[in-house]
């Protein structure tokens, strides 16, 4: 009798080629159709804005996928790349954009190029020429596009957009020096105007050149009735390099060291432009005196708070597991429930109900008209007592968690180590000092670890309770005694308003992912060792 040893023959993928109904197929160039899609839109994109790096990335990512998805032989990358991709974009991508901001001076002020600064400066600078006529204003639209129409002095109709100037209105009408009407354009009318607040800030903001020349200045309104000539105080010589104002005769020029418009004086213009410093922004958190007190005080708060939080979370954690573990105490079940309740709630909304129960206050602070006779404490606004509730608050949050992580690890323990430490005459505390606490830090040090890292960077209870507040008094940057380093970043990056830094604040996010990365490796090296020691 033979045997036929023959392999059996391997059927294609659906997603390989055209066969039967081809759904497998068709399935397949639809998604890849997406993602070629989408990824031609990111590249046009990108080359509108002149975005080469993102533009040559996106290009790539759709080649690759292209070669990977539609070749035979990459089994494996075609469950790898996707990970891939999002490991790039969200990662790799974003870790090295924020070593390109730190390097830069890229904030208020200095968020465009040199063109776009000396087009900022130009505008931002004009004033309505000196003897110029006021026209009754027209305002015309074109789809989505507004401009003004007018009667000059000849008595021609004009009609222009921020972007065409102005130029003769052929078929327009007009009535007593103002338009009335402009062929393929829509007259809006003062009551229009008047009902549209986003209509009206395009208007007032809205410049029109005069002529290509953008030396004769534009058309502006004030109120959206009458415009008149604007032409900028400030006059740009590309090939020196220099802003001169002509009401002062104060020559600005170009410092590529500050990216700014700088004076003999040391006086500069508001508006600069990006450019490279290196190291600057590491050193400044040091040096700078807005920067430097303050930034060691943070830091210092900012170790004591994680280390704190975490500390007392556990120990008062496992406390109550450890209470909970005794078989002869009754509802177990139900007071363990109770005390999870805390986790169970939001921690912004915590935090801001927490906020509101320490008003100093008595008549609205719950905690002092209950717990301190209606006294007046500065909960929130004395920084000893606003660094207290703080980390009390926390600690009401964060306890459930390792109550649940203690209870579940304590359970797993085997049951014949206790019933040995017993018949070895060992008493409960030496039980639980030399069997049942080892055991479980070997299993909860890396989500004490994890915890750590988490509070190093806990943004959401500081910034709810306190703000960071009360504030440093001896410093102009708008920091204070609670905050932590990554509310002192937010604060910096001016996403609140306000002046913005984002060169800075970039490297300190840079210098936070440091210290977090450098404590958990030897949090996790001290791991290791206590499982070889046991």
């Amino acid at each position: 009798m033979s045997t036929d040893t023959t392999p059996p023959p391997v059927r294609e993928s659906h997603a390989r080629a055209w066969e039967g109904t081809g759904w497998g197929f068709a399935v397949k160039l639809v998604l890849m159709a997406v993602v070629n899609a989408l990824g031609i839109y990111v590249a046009w994109s990108a080359w509108d804005v002149e975005q080469w790096g993102v533009l040559v990335g996106s290009l790539a990512l759709v080649v690759v996928a292209d070669v990977v998805y539609f070749s035979r032989r990459p089994l494996a990358g075609k469950y790898i790349y996707p990970g891939l991709v999002f490991l790039l974009v969200f990662q790799v991508f974003t870790m090295a954009y924020t070593v390109y901001v730190a390097t830069t001076n890229y904030g208020t002020g200095h968020n465009s190029t040199q063109e776009q600064a000396v087009d900022a400066l130009l505008i931002q600078n004009e004033r309505p020429v000196e003897g110029a006529p006021t026209y009754p204003l027209t305002i015309v639209r074109s789809g989505d596009e507004v401009g003004f129409a007018v009667v000059d002095d000849a008595g021609q109709a004009l009609v222009g957009t921020a972007e065409e100037p102005m130029a003769p209105a052929d078929g327009a009408t007009t009535e007593a020096d103002r338009v009335t009407a402009v062929p393929d354009h829509d007259v809006v009318d003062l009551a229009t105007l008047l009902a549209d607040p986003a209509l009206q800030e395009e208007v007032l903001a809205l410049r029109v050149p005069v002529s290509e020349d953008a030396d004769d200045g534009s058309y502006r309104t004030r109120e959206g009735t009458r415009a008149t000539v604007y032409a900028s105080s400030l006059e740009w010589d590309e090939s020196a390099r220099t802003m001169t104002d002509t009401t002062t005769g104060t020559v600005y020029s170009a410092d590529d060291g500050s990216g700014r418009f700088v004076a003999q004086d040391g006086s500069a213009l508001t508006v600069g432009w990006r450019v490279g410093v290196g190291l600057d922004n590491f050193t400044k958190a040091f040096t700078n005196p807005n920067y430097a007190g303050p930034f060691w005080k943070i830091t210092a708060w900012t170790f004591a708070f994680a280390f704190l939080t975490v500390a007392s979370s556990f120990l008062l954690g496992l406390a109550i597991a450890l209470l909970f573990d005794d078989k002869r105490l009754r509802g177990r079940r139900v007071m363990r429930t109770l005390f999870i309740l805390p986790y169970a709630f939001p921690a912004f909304l915590s935090a801001l109900l927490w906020r509101g129960m320490l008003n100093s206050n008595p008549e609205y602070g719950i905690v002092n008209s209950l717990f301190f006779l209606g006294a007046r404490i500065e909960w929130l606004t004395d920084p000893w007592l606003a660094k207290l509730a703080i980390l009390g608050v926390n600690l009401w949050l964060t306890f459930p968690y390792f109550f649940l992580v203690c209870t579940g690890a304590m359970q797993s323990l085997p049951g014949e180590l206790e019933e040995a430490a017993r018949i070895d005459g060992a008493s409960r505390w030496r039980h639980f000092r030399a069997i049942q606490l080892p055991l479980l830090l070997i299993s909860t040090t890396p989500l004490l670890i994890a915890s750590f890292a988490f509070n190093f960077n806990n943004f959401v209870i500081v910034y709810m309770l306190t703000g960071g507040g009360p504030r440093f008094t001896d410093t102009s940057a708008p920091l204070g005694h609670t905050d932590i380093l990554i509310t002192m970043i937010y604060q910096i990056s001016g996403v609140q308003g306000g002046s913005a830094d984002y060169g800075l604040a970039s490297a300190l996010s840079i210098i936070v992912f440091l210290v977090v990365g450098a404590v958990s490796a030897f949090a996790f090296r001290r791991t290791r060792k206590l499982e070889e020691v046991l």
